[in-house]
């Protein structure tokens, strides 16, 4: 490691979004709200705690955004078809999950893909691993941070959405690490997620 000192910012911005998470996946009726006031929280605290980066042409980060998009939803339709020779435990998780926190309202897409997207890179990427990787090596920053992103997910009972954020975590970390570009993850997630949620749902 390269430094022994506690990193007290991460460590509160860390716990801050373990009990936002927490409290947002709690409460079933009102997630979009609580969710979206989380993200905008974080945001906040990232923003004002460490510079975001952009090192990449336009170019670069709208082609390696969109393919890095489209390899990661196929990697999770592959999870996804290995999950149906699991108990079928695993696969109610994955229905549950699409039936809970679907997107029902136009106001969902909006800040789904203006506030909660952009909300997740900045924060996990953008400040967590970025913090991460002024401590220790880009390796153990990566895995450190996909580690925590899952971690932060472990409260709301969806084994699958630990697993989910965790690998998701090591691939837009390792593109962050590789590349630098705030941008690029934000294209990469939003691809993602509109395959996963909209034009191509697992479930």
């Amino acid at each position: 490691m390269k430094k022994n000192i506690i990193d007290w910012k991460l460590v509160i911005g860390f716990l801050m979004a373990l009990f936002l998470i927490y409290l947002s996946f709690e409460s079933k009726q009102v997630f979009w709200y609580l969710y979206t006031a989380t993200m905008l929280f974080l945001i906040s605290f990232a923003i004002i705690n460490e510079k975001l980066d952009d090192e990449v042409s336009t170019i670069q980060y709208l082609s390696i955004g969109i393919l890095s998009g489209v390899a990661l939803y196929l990697l999770f339709a592959a999870g996804n078809w290995l999950i149906s020779f699991l108990p079928k435990s695993f696969n109610s998780q994955v229905a549950k999950l699409y039936t809970r926190f679907s997107l029902e309202w136009i106001w969902h897409y909006f800040v789904l893909f203006l506030i909660i997207i952009p909300g997740e890179e900045i924060f996990w990427r953008g400040f967590i691993l970025k913090r991460l990787m002024k401590k220790m090596s880009i390796l153990k920053a990566i895995l450190a941070s996909a580690f925590l992103n899952a971690i932060a997910f472990c409260l709301t009972g969806y084994f699958i959405l630990i697993v989910a954020a965790f690998v998701s975590g090591l691939v837009w970390g390792i593109l962050y690490a590789w590349k630098r570009s705030m941008p690029l993850l934000i294209v990469s997630h939003l691809v993602f997620d509109i395959l996963l949620l909209v034009f191509f749902p697992l479930s």
